[in-house]
């Protein structure tokens, strides 16, 4: 029987560590890695990801329609990161002036984004795989001056909240060390 895992943590909090290790003794693992590279730091965050990670591991890069990648994989094991990060480029998928969104819009896009979401687990559990994933706790910090940063700061805090309910486990990191939350 397959598990579902969801790690969250702070910037730097030690989640994408935890996460690997959760798998460390796995060679059959499919990671996605969510991130589009649109400058130097974040390709030297993706280099240094690379090099931490198994090297039997299979990578997938990608942010959307998740559900087929798992229709047609034959690993055992899948692990997502960043869950933020791909709810960042799934926004700017389909908006890219959030100034001018209206709520009922931003709405929706929360509906569409935990659909997404929603296709990727149930075809993991259907397929019977393992899934670690990683996502950022977005709710600890001030309001977000900007409309944009408030957007996403609901959007991802719904959507972690949805993840949770759907996932077997969850663990919250805070300095490298793990919390089990379920």
């Amino acid at each position: 029987m397959s598990k579902v895992v969801l790690v969250t943590g702070g910037c730097r909090s030690g989640k994408s560590t935890f996460a690997e290790n959760l798998l460390k003794l796995e060679d059959d693992v499919l990671y996605i890695a969510t991130a589009i590279v649109t400058d130097n730091e974040m390709q030297d965050r993706v280099k240094k990801h690379k090099a931490s990670r198994n090297q039997k591991w299979e990578t997938y890069e990608g942010f959307k329609d998740l559900d087929k990648v798992v229709e047609n994989c034959n690993h055992k094991n899948i692990m997502l990161d960043c869950v933020t990060v791909m709810i960042t480029n799934l926004m700017f998928d389909k908006y890219k002036d959030y100034d001018n969104v209206s709520m009922n819009e931003v709405d929706q896009l929360i509906k569409d984004i935990k659909h997404e979401f929603e296709k990727f687990i149930l075809k993991v559990k259907e397929k019977d795989i393992n899934l670690v994933m990683v996502t950022n706790e977005v709710g600890a910090g001030v309001v977000p001056e900007y409309k944009l940063s408030r957007i996403f700061r609901d959007i991802a805090g719904f959507t972690n909240q949805f993840i949770a309910k759907l996932s077997d486990e969850v663990y919250l990191t805070a300095c490298g060390l793990p919390l089990k939350l379920k």
